[in-house]
């Protein structure tokens, strides 16, 4: 089967991922550098007890033997008629000489049963071919995801998220009503990237038999767009199979109601079966939410790509016409904005809750036009001016973190979700300003250096939800309510994005204590769990394991420790639920790459 439609206008095909069985219709990755290093370190390990066992293993014929114990005085000597040149050592032994020679003996027994039992694994390590390595290797990176996966579907399949603890199904208002399989969808693309094939077909039959919209469910069009749509093309473009395009497309055809309001600016919620939509209650005075509405363009660009349908392409650029038009209080996009007014709510500008993935968006897709979206470039970089300028601050300590704008004033806290912008700035170094590009290539590490603070700075070496720079109090939460982690990914989010573009080795080393620290805190019986106090070296866990934890924390965490050339950044753009995307190779962004469109 071919992917219908991913010939760009040069005619150059988008490169395919290597990964996959045949029966997936892609060629076995070459052994990638990681695994290439693990050999060479098996031979030198080989090379090396060849070399120990035949110099320095005691032997009684060749070596004389130099016992030391409480009761042994070791002395210079000189011997007579020899001169100072001929200088050495020697032993005179106390009264327990013969207990010592029995104890060397016997730890000379040991150390060479040691040397040979290493030598001989090392022969059987040898023995194996690449594919066992290239297994073994692969088999360590997914314990944890196997682990999540095999409890989910064991305690909760098809539900939309799972309670370890309690060992069933769970889900939030954010899936509406129905078991819609939210954790399935979020984790295919995980799951074929790290080659579980066979979890990757269980969870394909699951939504070939029951992925369902025509329910009457209430849903978050935000969540289900970057979750269910995001995940099904991101399945969709690696393995090439039909179903979930097909139901990526039902599903938008659901969601194209939300938009029916005054302005076009979009519902936050949807009922999938009337079409009726509203706001979050909480949400400045029924306003939309800018990370909310802004947050669509990607898969939206995707679907009209794929489908020859402009629809969601306008729906879409509508949306950033009319924010063009805005004025923005020194400069700063208002989180907050009224779909029947088309006027801003409360001033409160944040790059994390409530504001992140709309910028992040701007930058994404530029990146993903292959660079030609200028417009969507320039919205990023005047944004990225404005949030320097009047959000990013250095604390006593020298942290550079980024506060929220409120109401005339920068509170100066920093949420766990903000902690993505280290990795987003580094993305969008390149094609920066006025030849910024080390500038933010920096300010993105000092991002991540913060956030790392924010970790090592708990009992559990885990983030809380968001931290402090209020005199002595750096990166640190305050208060109870902002001290728990529930399984988050951006600051691993970060880490990986400043190893692909510096390979300071840093980076996994603060994902790899990440890593050590959800697997001591978080792993539990079935599954994994979010805990409610990171500074409590007992903590309480929350007992659920989130959908994105699979679809974002295991996945990056995996790409940390994998090479350049899996899912390499200038092909492809990984949505801000880590669903890879492949660039468009387009002269505009006006119509899609689908000859039905142009």
């Amino acid at each position: 089967m071919t992917t219908p439609a991913l010939l760009p206008l040069s005619g150059r095909r988008i490169p395919p991922l290597n990964l996959g069985p045949p029966s997936f219709s892609h060629h076995r990755a070459t052994l990638r550098l990681s695994e290439k290093f693990i050999l060479l370190l098996i031979l030198s390990a080989f090379i090396t007890l060849c070399f120990g066992a035949f110099f320095f293993l005691p032997d009684s014929s060749k070596h004389k033997r130099f016992d030391l114990g409480l009761e042994d005085v070791l002395i210079p000597h000189v011997e007579a008629g020899k001169g100072a040149k001929n200088s050495g050592v020697f032993l005179i032994h106390g009264p327990d000489e013969h207990r010592h020679r029995e104890e060397e003996e016997r730890l000379r027994n040991k150390i060479r049963a040691d040397h040979e039992k290493a030598l001989e694994e090392a022969k059987e390590k040898l023995k194996k071919s690449r594919e066992e390595i290239r297994a073994e290797i692969q088999t360590e990176k997914n314990k944890m995801m196997k682990h999540a996966w095999d409890s989910y579907r064991t305690y909760g399949w098809g539900h939309n998220e799972l309670k370890p603890i309690a060992r069933k199904g769970h889900s939030t208002n954010i899936f509406g009503s129905s078991q819609m399989g939210a954790t399935i969808v979020d984790a295919l693309d995980t799951l074929y990237i790290m080659g579980l094939y066979d979890e990757f077909r269980d969870g394909k039959k699951w939504i070939e038999d029951n992925l369902d919209f025509s329910v009457n469910s209430e849903v978050s069009v935000f969540e289900v767009n970057i979750r269910f749509i995001g995940g099904l093309l991101a399945a969709y473009y690696l393995s090439e199979e039909e179903i979930f395009k097909i139901k990526a497309v039902q599903l938008a055809e659901k969601l194209l109601p939300a938009f029916n309001t005054p302005t076009g600016i979009p519902w936050a919620m949807v009922n999938l079966k009337s079409g009726v939509g509203r706001n979050w209650g909480w949400a400045s005075a029924g306003s939309s939410i800018l990370a909310e509405f802004g947050t669509l363009h990607m898969e939206f660009v995707h679907l009209s790509y794929l489908t020859g349908d402009p629809v969601y392409f306008k729906k879409v650029m509508h949306i950033r016409k009319l924010l063009q038009k805005m004025d923005r209080p020194n400069g700063l996009y208002p989180n907050y904005l009224n779909p029947r007014t088309g006027r801003w709510g409360q001033y409160h500008t944040s790059v994390g809750g409530l504001g992140d993935s709309f910028y992040e968006y701007l930058l994404k897709a530029w990146l993903m036009s292959d660079k030609t979206d200028h417009e969507a470039r320039k919205m990023y970089d005047d944004a990225i001016e404005a949030i320097e300028k009047h959000l990013i601050k250095k604390s006593r300590g020298g942290l550079i973190f980024i506060g929220e704008w409120k109401n005339g004033h920068l509170e100066k806290k920093m949420g766990h979700l903000a902690c993505f912008a280290g990795g987003m700035f580094a993305l969008g170094a390149d094609g920066s300003r006025m030849d910024k590009a080390g500038h933010y290539l920096e300010l993105g590490a000092e991002i991540a250096r913060t956030c790392h603070e924010s970790y090592d700075r708990t009992a559990l070496k885990l983030g809380p939800e968001s931290f402090k720079f209020d005199g002595a109090v750096e990166a640190v939460a305050v208060r109870q309510a902002e001290k728990y982690y529930i399984l988050r990914p951006e600051v691993i989010e970060t880490y990986w994005y400043l190893w692909r573009f510096t390979h300071d080795p840093r980076y996994r080393q603060w994902g790899w204590e990440a890593a050590l620290a959800i697997e001591k805190y978080c792993r539990v019986s079935g599954g994994f769990s979010g805990v409610k106090d990171v500074y409590s070296s007992t903590p309480t866990h929350d007992d659920v394991q989130q959908s994105f934890f699979l679809a974002e924390t295991l996945k990056y965490l995996y790409l940390l420790f994998s090479g350049d050339d899996l899912l390499p950044l200038d092909h492809w753009v990984f949505n801000t639920e880590a669903h890879p995307l492949p660039v468009l190779h387009l002269f505009n962004t006006t119509l899609s790459g689908n000859p039905a469109v142009r």
